[in-house]
């Protein structure tokens, strides 16, 4: 991106001055805010699997036991 390219450039509309200070407050907000930590799901019990209903075996850990 060269000096001569704007950073927001507004496609349709003609917005007054509040309304681009607006947008300005608001991108540089979100371009400060810390990054969310990643969500990393719980892991599933056994007792949740639903392959038995399906007839596909269950996905047993190497050493586990199997009935």
């Amino acid at each position: 991106m060269t000096g001569e390219e704007p950073l927001v450039r507004v496609v349709r509309g003609a917005p007054d001055d509040h309304e681009l200070a607006a947008v300005t407050v608001v991108l540089a907000a979100l371009l400060a805010a810390e990054p969310a930590a990643p969500v990393v799901p719980a892991p599933r019990s056994g007792w949740a699997d639903r392959s038995h209903s399906l007839g596909i075996p269950a996905q047993h850990a190497p050493g586990a036991w199997n009935s």
